[in-house]
C-alpha cells in the first residue's frame, strides 16, 4: 500500500507541471512582444529569462517524477516485489540510468528519494511563481 500512496503523490506532479508550463509559456510570449511593436522592460526581460530557465529545470524534474510515478504504480501491483525490484534495477542499469545493477536500498528509502524529486519540482514551481509575480509587479510599477 505504501508504494501505491507514493505513486499517487508522485502523480500530483502532473498538476504542478501544467502550472509550470503555463508560466513558462507566458514568459516565452513576453519575449515575443516586440513582434507586436511592444517595448520590453529590461528588468522584466531578465526575470522572464530566469523564469524560462526555471521552466526547463522544472520540466526535467517533472519527467523524472512522472517516470517514478509510473514505476511505483506498476510495482505497487507486483506479485513478486523482490524479483520485480531486481528486474527494474537491472533494466535501469542496462539503459545507463543507474550506475550499478544492484541497489541495496529498501523501498522506504527509494520512496523518500522519489518524494524528494517531487519536492524539488514543487520548489522549482514556487520559484517560478515568485518570479512571475515579481515580473508582474515590475511591469505594473513601470507605468
Amino acid at each position: 500500500m505504501n508504494l501505491l500512496v507514493v505513486a499517487s503523490l508522485l502523480g500530483r506532479g502532473k498538476q504542478l507541471e501544467r502550472l509550470s508550463d503555463g508560466l513558462t509559456l507566458l514568459a516565452l510570449a513576453y519575449g515575443f512582444a516586440p513582434l507586436l511593436n511592444a517595448t520590453l522592460h529590461p528588468l522584466a526581460t531578465l526575470l522572464c529569462c530566469v523564469l524560462l530557465a526555471l521552466g526547463v529545470l522544472h520540466k526535467y524534474w517533472a519527467i523524472r517524477v512522472a517516470i517514478d510515478a509510473e514505476l511505483f504504480a506498476r510495482l505497487a501491483n507486483s506479485s513478486d516485489l523482490a524479483a520485480d525490484t531486481q528486474a527494474l534495477d537491472r533494466a535501469l542499469f542496462e539503459l545507463k540510468l543507474k550506475p550499478q545493477a544492484a541497489d541495496t536500498r529498501a523501498w522506504p528509502a527509494r520512496s523518500q528519494a522519489a518524494l524528494g524529486l517531487l519536492r524539488r519540482q514543487a520548489v522549482c514551481l514556487g520559484l517560478q511563481l515568485s518570479l512571475a509575480l515579481a515580473t508582474l509587479l515590475t511591469l505594473l510599477l513601470k507605468g
